[in-house]
């Protein structure tokens, strides 16, 4: 097999060599055999190498994701570094520079006066929809965007932001170049992540909102920088201010000084109020709060922009335990403030998987249930079991109806399908929340609005006006089955379903009753022996009445004669054939007197047929396809009923009895006194 491995290998050239080479058919068909092994094992080595290939791909995935999760860390780590050393700074210059920085604070609240009213009044002629108030605000930034997709980085639609100090308008570019304002977000409850340049994306921020995670792209790498700080400004646009205009903090001697002279000016020492323990020592208090403590709720916010939920829900853990003892709450001067950005920080962390859980609809149930494990672990854990389940099961009834659509459009079976996801999401969900029986009973809620919807789909697809009895009986027994599997796991629908099918199924039943007895008697009957033609007919017809239980061959008669007229055969067949169909149908109780009172009328119908009165017929052939009806027929389907249903057809067996006493002794045959058979 060393040929195949070769650059220059020529199939016809091959082929001729083999043909030339083997002889006979069997030499063929054993280098065939060795060619198709040697196929088997190439494909084998190449889907072991492609797996190979593809664990190394995830693991370098992984590698990148941890790498750029760590730069996210580092740059975060600079920025804040950075806006430390710019607030010693400006602490600094300001002791040097505060004649100076009159003049220019001035003239820059002028500026920033003007500019504010430009861009106030640019955002009310422009946009179309705000209104909201912006006097007083202070004006940063704006500039066009393009939104992305997060999934493939498709562009999505054009945008324009207009930032201010404590509102962030974002609008739409429509096709005339008119803005359409879309939302605004408070700078200080969004947080801004920068996202590596890659192949098809460059210049784009992630930019985590309330409403979920946005990622939008900048037309230039200059902008996309101006963008991420003025953001952060936005962010501590407070702090800065309050930096700016408090009074610059003195040095400990000279407050010294001062608190030494200020009583010596006239005041009594009665005045002078004393110094509480508390103000005495704020640096030994602040000290007792630990630094983890301290940063915890950025630390959060951190871990959430990186979808580090699992961590994120520890350190919820691990501060509300440290937070819970009651001599931390005495010790610590900041409980509440601590406290309240904790909350803050998990109420983030429960709509993001909450977010999360709704987005793993799929239209596979099983990779929609397995997207959904992960946040719903930590939800469960953080004491969100209500919102979890109710957002899963949502989840699941997408999952569902869209697994349902498909089927119906491509003629699959669909109650195979809908009961054996109903029974993976039970067992899922009690698997998820067996701590938490409370949430059992939205799941039982949940199946029985399903069933419905089921029902009410298989009534409008399957179940129409003018089904046949045997397409109804089909339809019922192939839900019936995997209905009754449920009870393997404690949910037992079945007598739910019957009620819900109960009064479609009932005027199903009807309508075929009358479309039977109008059928009955309608072909014209000859009342004589029926002729098949010929032996394979008749063994034909022998053959398949068989098949129904019933034994026809005493009534032969010659090659190619049944003693019986061609209505009683047909009805025959056809009444066997019902039977079985009402007995698949007999299996729920509900239907059973619906069925009952169909067998019996269609029977008493064909029972009660004669031949017309001008008709010559002897009545000896009539009364002898009467009791082969009663006494073969009758028993034969009583029997079929019961085995099929398990049930008993009382209708039929008080018919039986009451038509074997009525029949009589058999009608002489009426003769004419001017004929004669005698020749």
């Amino acid at each position: 097999m060393k040929e195949f491995d070769d650059i220059n290998f020529s199939v016809d050239k091959y082929t001729k060599e083999l043909t030339r080479e083997c002889v006979g058919g069997s030499d063929l068909q054993q280098r065939k055999k060795e060619i198709e092994a040697y196929n088997e094992q190439t494909s084998a080595t190449l889907k072991q190498t492609c797996k190979k290939n593809y664990m190394q791909f995830i693991q370098t995935a992984k590698e990148i994701s941890h790498l750029e999760s760590e730069m996210y860390q580092l740059s975060h780590i600079l920025i804040e570094q950075r806006n430390i050393l710019a607030t010693m700074t400006d602490g600094k210059a300001s002791s040097h520079l505060k004649a100076d920085s009159i003049e220019a604070e001035t003239g820059s609240a002028v500026t920033e006066d003007v500019e504010n009213s430009h861009a106030t009044r640019a955002v009310k002629e422009m946009v179309q929809g705000f209104n909201g108030n912006l006097e007083g605000k202070t004006f940063l930034n704006e500039g066009a965007l393009i939104e992305l997709d997060g999934n493939d980085y498709r562009p999505i639609q054009r945008v324009f932001f207009f930032l201010f100090n404590d509102v962030l308008i974002v609008c739409k570019v429509k096709h005339d170049k008119r803005l359409e304002f879309l939302t605004e977000y408070d700078p200080k409850k969004i947080a801004v992540i920068n996202i590596k340049d890659l192949d098809g994306v460059k210049n784009a921020i992630n930019i985590i909102t309330p409403d979920g995670s946005k990622i939008y792209q900048s037309i230039t790498a200059a902008g996309k920088s101006e963008w991420i700080e003025k953001l952060e400004e936005a962010f501590r646009f407070d702090q800065q201010k309050k930096t700016k205009k408090g009074q610059a903090p003195q040095p400990p001697g000279r407050a010294k000084q001062q608190q030494q002279q200020t009583p010596s000016k006239g005041a009594t020492p009665e005045k002078v109020p004393a110094q509480s323990p508390s103000d005495a020592q704020p640096k030994s208090l602040e000290d007792e709060t630990p630094e983890w403590l301290s940063t915890a709720s950025e630390e959060l916010q951190t871990l959430v922009a990186q979808r580090h939920f699992e961590d994120a829900q520890l350190q919820i853990k691990r501060t509300q335990d440290y937070l819970r003892l009651a001599e931390n709450k005495k010790r610590l001067p900041l409980i509440e403030a601590i406290e309240s950005k904790v909350k803050l920080q998990e109420q983030k962390l429960t709509n993001v998987l909450i977010q999360e859980l709704s987005n793993s609809h799929h239209r596979n149930l099983q990779i929609a249930l397995r997207a959904a494990q992960r946040p719903l672990k930590i939800l469960v854990e953080m004491g969100r079991s209500r919102q979890a389940s109710a957002t899963l099961l949502k989840v699941c009834t997408v999952s569902l109806r869209v697994a349902q659509r498909e089927a119906r459009r491509n003629n699959a079976e669909i109650s195979e399908l809908f009961f054996c996801d109903l029974a993976q999401v039970a067992c899922d969900f009690l698997s998820a929340f067996e701590q938490q029986p409370a949430c059992v009973s939205a799941l039982v809620v949940w199946c029985n609005a399903e069933l419905q919807y089921f029902a009410s789909q298989l009534i409008k697809h399957y179940l129409t006006k003018g089904t046949s009895l045997e397409s109804v009986a089909k339809c019922v027994e192939r839900v019936r089955k995997p209905a009754t599997k449920l009870t393997e796991i404690g949910l037992d629908i079945s007598y739910h379903l019957e009620g819900l099918l109960r009064t479609t199924l009932e005027a199903l039943i009807e309508e075929s009753k009358q479309r039977l007895l109008d059928a009955v008697g309608r072909t014209e009957e000859s009342w004589q022996p029926y002729n098949l033609q010929t032996k394979s007919n008749l063994k034909r017809l022998l053959h398949e009445l068989d098949s129904l239980g019933i034994d026809m061959r005493v009534q032969t008669t010659g090659d190619t004669w049944l003693n019986l007229t061609q209505s009683t055969l047909v009805f025959v067949r056809q009444f066997l054939q019902l039977t079985e169909y009402c007995g698949c149908l007999a299996k729920g109780e509900a239907l059973m007197q619906s069925l009952e009172q169909l067998l019996r009328d269609l029977f008493l119908a064909q029972h009660a047929l004669k031949p017309p009165s001008d008709m010559a017929v002897d009545p000896n052939f009539v009364m002898k396809n009467k009791i082969f009806l009663v006494d073969n027929l009758l028993p034969i389907a009583i029997d079929k009923f019961r085995q099929i249903s398990g049930r008993q057809c009382e209708a039929l067996r008080e018919l039986h009895t009451k038509l074997t006493r009525q029949q009589g002794a058999p009608v002489p045959r009426q003769r004419s006194v001017y004929t004669t058979d005698v020749f």
